[in-house]
C-alpha cells in the first residue's frame, strides 16, 4: 500500500499499466505481446490490471487500452512493459522502471541550461523536439547510443522529429578520452565534427592519439589543419567548459541525455531511447489556427 502511494506523487499522476487482456479484443497486441509465454501473459494480466499510465488517460492500462481508439502513450507504455515481462523483471521492478521514465517525460520545475554548439548538431533544425547527448570519446556504450541517434535523427524514424546536440564530456578513467575530446572540439571548429566522430566511434577498439590526423583527412579535414586545432589552448577551453556544463548539469556518467532539458532517466538502449523520443515528439504542443 506505501509504494502505490509513493507511485502516485503529482509529477507521476498515476504512474500503473494494467492489461487484463488475456481475451480482450480491446488492441490489437505488439508481437512482443503476442509472445509471452502463457505464464508471463499472466504476469502481464496482473500489471496491466493495477497499473495506471502517467498520461494520456486516468484509468487502469486495462480500461485505457479498452478505449477507442487507445492514447498513443497508452499504447507505447503497454508494449514496453509486455518487452519487460519477456526479460524476466517482476512487477516490482516494472514499476520503479516506469516511474523514471515518467520522470523523464513529465515537466520539471527548473530545467539545466545549455551552451550548444550548432557546429555538433545532426537532424533538422526545424524539429521540434531538441536532445542534448554528453558523452565521452572512450565510452564504450555512447559509441552505440550516439551512432543510433545519429541515424535515426538524420535518416531514420526520428528526421525531422528530434534535433541532436553533442556535448563532449570526457571521463578521466577512460584512457585516451581527453586526447579524444580534444580531437571532437577540433573536428567540431573545422566544420567536420560528425563525420569525424562517427569515424572515431566506429574505429573505438583501434583508437590511438597517433591516428587521430590520418582520421581527420579520411574525412575531408587537413591534417596539418586539424593538429593546429588540437594544440589550441581555445580547443581545451571550450572542451574544460563543455565539461563543467555537464558537472553543472549533475551529468556524472555518460551516456547522459536530456530531451527538451529533461534529464532522461530510463532504460538507455537505442530501441527503447528511440520510442521514448517518438513519445515526446507524439505529445509535443502544436499550434491550432485560430478560427
Amino acid at each position: 500500500m506505501t509504494h502505490q502511494k509513493a507511485i502516485r506523487l503529482p509529477w507521476l499522476a498515476a504512474l500503473a499499466l494494467s492489461l487484463t487482456f488475456l481475451g480482450s479484443a480491446a488492441w490489437a497486441q505488439s508481437k512482443v505481446c503476442d509472445a509471452l509465454t502463457p505464464e508471463q501473459q499472466k504476469s502481464k494480466a496482473e500489471v496491466f490490471s493495477k497499473l495506471h499510465p502517467y498520461d494520456g488517460c486516468d484509468e487502469t492500462l486495462e480500461r485505457c487500452l479498452a478505449q477507442r481508439p487507445p492514447h498513443p502513450v497508452v499504447l507505447r507504455l503497454a508494449n514496453d512493459i509486455c518487452r519487460q515481462i519477456k526479460l524476466g523483471k517482476a512487477r516490482v521492478d516494472i514499476e520503479h522502471a516506469l516511474s523514471l521514465r515518467a520522470q523523464s517525460m513529465l515537466p520539471n520545475a527548473k530545467l539545466p541550461t545549455f551552451a550548444l554548439d550548432e557546429n555538433t548538431a545532426a537532424g533538422d533544425p526545424r524539429a521540434p523536439v531538441r536532445v542534448v547527448v554528453y558523452a565521452c570519446a572512450r565510452c564504450p556504450f555512447c559509441k552505440v547510443v550516439v551512432a543510433a541517434l545519429y541515424k535515426e535523427v538524420t535518416s531514420g524514424s526520428l528526421a525531422g522529429k528530434v534535433r541532436l546536440y553533442f556535448r563532449p564530456f570526457p571521463i578521466k578513467s577512460h584512457i585516451g578520452s581527453l586526447e579524444g575530446g580534444l580531437a571532437m572540439v577540433s573536428a567540431a571548429r573545422l566544420g567536420h565534427f560528425w563525420p569525424f566522430t562517427l569515424k572515431m566511434y566506429e574505429r573505438y577498439d583501434a583508437f590511438c592519439p597517433k591516428l587521430l590526423p590520418e582520421w581527420a583527412k579520411e574525412v575531408g579535414m587537413d591534417p596539418s589543419a586539424f593538429e593546429r586545432e588540437l594544440s589550441d589552448p581555445k580547443v581545451r577551453e571550450a572542451l574544460v567548459a563543455s565539461k563543467q556544463e555537464g558537472i553543472r548539469n549533475k551529468v556524472g556518467a555518460t551516456p547522459t541525455v536530456f530531451i527538451d532539458g529533461r534529464e532522461y532517466l530510463y532504460e538507455m538502449q537505442p530501441e527503447v531511447l528511440i520510442d521514448v523520443l517518438q513519445e515526446a515528439y507524439d505529445a509535443r504542443p502544436t499550434t491550432r489556427p485560430i478560427p
